[in-house]
């Protein structure tokens, strides 16, 4: 029993000396966790030179932009030829990819043989047996279909301007086809393909194996975004933010970028990891100084490293004692699948003397453990570099997504992460190591590159429907100048119309007069009440109004909320809640035994007969309260004023939001003839001439009259520029029939088209995989701050991802590429109606003068205009293009309702003074 464990502790002993021995020489390729850090974090600076358009050309790293934007969803559908060229042989497959929801793939292939004399010819011989063999391929299976969309899945270095297309940047894996190098290699194919008579495809894309790779794993699991190859060659690829792309137009969405990865260190920046033995391999290959990361990785090059090592050892006596045999001198007699062999957990050693026995070895029981390690360590560090570059790519994708923590897939590949004993289980462990904010899944590829060129062309052709089902969809929503014209012209009828005794009641614009006759000039002084009522809030105010050369205005205020039971309620409780709030705010300010002058802002249709008349015409934006249509609002507030019985005050006029916009701005800038709402609500005032306002009675100076413009359409005069989506939202709303012009160019209803435009486009599965939820299912729940969000240029489709998640809509990248171009399509209408509208104003204004030329001001608020990326732009643009005889400057107006309110009342008083 003694014997035994002395036998054992002996053997245990040799080992521990063999392996401390090899550790000893091979120190340099065993590297720490410190190490590959540092090793990562030269891969990061790598990318990022490779993905800038100013370092690219320079960099080892080329990052080069695939033009595969998208993975698969689970919705592909179709049958498709792959060709998948990477090697001494070739493969073409036909993949069925099932349309039942069952995510179903078939697949029929047939490996064909590359010659030496091919790959190593002409480049036109190499495409013409590929398509010669593609062609004995669908003869043998029936496959006669015409234009058969096929992708190739062609794995070398590529520079891709588009998807199906790509010019050769240089051969690796000892191809060496002549004239192919800076050429398209798709047009290639395509050429001897039409030159083989009896086959019609179509090659819709240039797939790199490594993408294919991720393509395939990403249809099994959406979130596959990172495909890497561990073979032959090594390489790698993800999904990159397209914002940092330089070398590629556009930031929105993103793009796999295939990084190319075995050149990493080409520019030297892995010098100091790079051994003798590195040197000794680069300098006998077909490409020294080129792929350095590849030839200390991939499984070309990691037998012939393990014969160079165990040659070296041997001569200096540490091996084989001293003896070398002619196999062992010969260069590629040790290959990978030795390594593999030896490596066994079992059988390890067995093979290990099998193998050297072969080489015409003598090897001994230490020699055997001595060569074991040797290839450990070998494959330990092309597991340990490509964890490092890994972890590079794992962390750049968490820093773009703005995450703590990032949960991803990664697709993988390669005869070397399939074969290795070890290999996979220490590439999971070492990258778990370095990155533990990132939690990753490792699938293996099944038939990954041709499968993936099929599963490419899949996608793009999914994508070709889906956009032209979307732009079929928008389309309704892009108005050419000719239309936007026709709106103009039509704005103008309605305009006189609304002007006319004998045809304002059936006009759709109102026309309403305001019984303000002029806009302020300076001399306006006092101090005075106002309210401000048009939406869910109420402010009441006191202004004080200095004139001369202290001329100033300074306000006092407070806002208090209308509860939607009052806003639906009677009208009487509507105005006892604003007498109350008056109080409040007269308690406040120790103003109760004080009556002032009062300027109400009442942002709704008044048919005014005084400025301190008005009478309600209808409610508009969610208001609808009882018993107010069609009376006198000035006398409602006195009436409740006088149930309070707690104070007085001198109401002077009654104002409408626009008229006040208008004289708020006009207080500033004299030219100011004109108010624009965009916000909640949409509305233009403007002075008019008297002689033109017949249902008013004089001929002298000017009065200004609130358009009431959102009625525009009622009377069915814009119903070819009207969408189904409007009419949904119509339909849904509390007035229906009525202010259709409002609910195609206001805040309260974009938001509302833009939902049903959602679901619409998720019904028929072009939108959220077709999953309708219950949030989308809500009225109002796409609120009109949201385009406003979404279509920022400073915000990232993932802030915009975040946004529809906060909408509990669960979003991928296209989701959301999707959804802000709805989004823009519904604002870009809404501003250039409002152009149009606004241009047929500024022409009557130009023409009731007898002017060639126009200068005017238009005063503005609204939170439409105010806080929307491109709304005021498209609207300037769309004046400045169908008035192009006046000369329109948009001043934002700072508090137009209140201080408008009381400027009116300013000058009113001082009017009647006059009078």
């Amino acid at each position: 029993m003694f014997a035994v464990h002395l036998l054992s502790f002996y053997f245990t002993k040799l080992q521990e000396d063999q392996i401390k021995k090899v550790d000893r020489f091979l120190y340099a390729m065993r590297l720490s966790d410190e190490q590959l850090l540092d090793i990562s974090r030269r891969f990061r600076e790598e990318m990022e030179k490779g993905l800038s358009r100013e370092s690219n050309a320079a960099a080892a790293l080329k990052m080069l932009p695939t033009h595969v934007c998208s993975t698969p969803d689970g919705s592909e559908k179709g049958e498709f030829l792959a060709l998948d060229l990477g090697g001494s042989k070739f493969k073409v497959l036909q993949v069925k990819v099932s349309e039942d929801g069952k995510r179903k793939v078939q697949m029929e292939s047939e490996t064909f043989p590359i010659p030496e004399e091919i790959f190593n010819g002409k480049g036109t011989d190499l495409f013409v047996h590929v398509a010669q063999s593609l062609k004995t391929f669908m003869q043998k299976n029936n496959i006669n279909q015409k234009k058969k969309p096929l992708g190739f899945t062609f794995s070398f270095p590529c520079l891709q301007s588009k998807l199906d297309e790509g010019v050769l940047l240089s051969w690796s894996k000892n191809f060496k086809a002549r004239g192919v190098l800076g050429t398209d290699v798709v047009q290639a194919l395509s050429q001897a393909i039409s030159n083989v008579e009896g086959i019609d495809v179509d090659v819709l894309a240039l797939v790199n194996d490594t993408v294919g790779t991720m393509m395939t794993c990403g249809y099994d699991d959406q979130h596959c975004e990172v495909g890497v190859i561990i073979g032959t060659g090594t390489n790698a690829c993800y999904m990159e933010e397209l914002r940092h792309i330089d070398l590629v137009e556009g930031d929105e969405g993103r793009m796999c970028i295939n990084t190319e990865w075995g050149a990493f260190g080409d520019d030297g920046a892995l010098d100091d990891f790079i051994t003798s033995f590195d040197c000794e391999i680069d300098a006998a290959s077909i490409n020294p100084g080129k792929q350095l990361f590849e030839k200390m990785v991939s499984g070309m090059y990691m037998g012939e490293l393990v014969r160079l090592i165990l040659l070296k050892m041997a001569k200096r006596g540490l091996l084989f004692k001293g003896r070398v045999s002619d196999a062992l001198r010969t260069k590629g007699k040790f290959q990978t699948k030795h390594v593999c062999m030896i490596e066994e957990y079992k059988d390890g050693l067995r093979n290990t003397k099998e193998i050297l026995t072969e080489l015409g070895l003598s090897p001994t029981e230490d020699d055997c453990i001595a060569v074991q390690h040797v290839c450990t360590i070998v494959s330990f560090r092309s597991t340990n570099l490509c964890a490092a570059t890994l972890a590079a790519i794992l962390t750049r994708i968490r820093e773009n997504k703005k995450l703590k923590t990032l949960r991803t897939t990664v697709g993988v590949d390669g005869t070397v992460y399939r074969t290795h004993p070890q290999y996979a289980k220490r590439l999971h462990k070492v990258v778990r190591r370095l990155v533990p904010d990132c939690h990753v899944r490792f699938v293996l590829s099944e038939s990954g590159s041709g499968k993936g060129a099929a599963m490419v062309t899949a996608v793009a052709q999914r994508l070709a429907s889906q956009r032209k089902e979307i732009n079929d969809t928008l389309a309704a929503f892009t108005l050419s100048t000719a239309q936007l014209q026709q709106v103009k012209e039509r704005m103008r009828v309605e305009l006189e119309r609304g002007l006319k005794k004998d045809t304002h009641y059936t006009a759709s614009v109102k026309m309403l007069p305001s019984y303000v006759y002029r806009t302020p000039d300076g001399t306006e002084r006092g101090k005075f009440l106002a309210l401000d009522l048009g939406g869910t809030n109420f402010r009441v105010l006191v202004v004080k109004i200095r004139s001369g050369i202290r001329k100033s205005v300074c306000m006092y205020n407070k806002i208090y909320a209308i509860p939607l039971e009052i806003m639906q309620g009677t009208g009487e409780e509507l105005f006892d809640h604003i007498v109350h709030c008056i109080s409040d705010f007269l308690d406040y300010m120790g103003m109760k035994n004080t009556r002032l002058p009062l300027g109400f802002t009442f942002s709704f249709p008044c048919s005014q007969t005084g400025i301190d008349k008005g009478t309600l015409v209808s409610w508009t934006k969610g208001f609808k309260a009882t018993d107010c249509e069609g009376h006198d609002v000035v006398d409602m507030l006195r009436e409740a004023i006088k149930r309070q019985n707690e104070f007085d005050l001198d109401i002077v006029a009654v104002v409408n939001d626009t008229v006040g916009t208008m004289m708020t701005c006009a207080y500033e800038d004299p030219k100011c003839e004109i108010g624009l709402i965009a916000g909640t609500g949409s509305n233009v005032c403007y002075m008019e001439a008297m002689k033109n306002i017949e249902v008013v009675e004089g001929d002298m100076g000017q009065m200004c009259v609130n358009t009431e413009w959102g009625g525009f359409g009622d009377n069915d005069n814009i119903e070819d520029i009207r969408t189904k989506f409007d009419r949904e939202v119509d339909q849904g709303s509390l007035n229906v029939g009525k202010q259709r012009f409002e609910k195609m160019t206001s805040g309260m209803y974009l938001g509302e088209i833009v939902r049903q435009i959602l679901i619409d486009l998720t019904r028929r599965g072009l939108l959220f995989r077709g999953r309708i939820t219950e949030p989308l299912k809500t009225r109002g729940i796409f609120e009109t701050k949201f385009l406003s969000q979404i279509e920022s240029d400073r915000l990232a489709l993932l802030q915009v991802r975040s946004i529809l998640q906060h909408l509990g809509l669960d979003s991928t990248c296209d989701d959301s590429i999707i959804v802000k171009e709805v989004c823009g399509a519904v604002s870009r209408r809404a501003a250039q109606l409002c152009g149009a509208g606004m241009a047929a104003v500024v022409d009557k204004i130009r023409e009731n003068r007898g002017l060639d030329h126009l200068d005017i001001t238009v005063g503005v608020d609204g939170t439409l205009y105010k806080l929307h990326p491109h709304f005021s732009g498209i609207l300037k643009e769309t004046v400045k293009e169908l008035a192009p005889k006046c000369e329109v400057e948009f001043v934002l107006s700072e508090d137009g309702s209140g201080k408008g309110a009381a400027l009116i009342t300013a000058v009113a008083r001082q009017h009647y003074r006059e009078a």
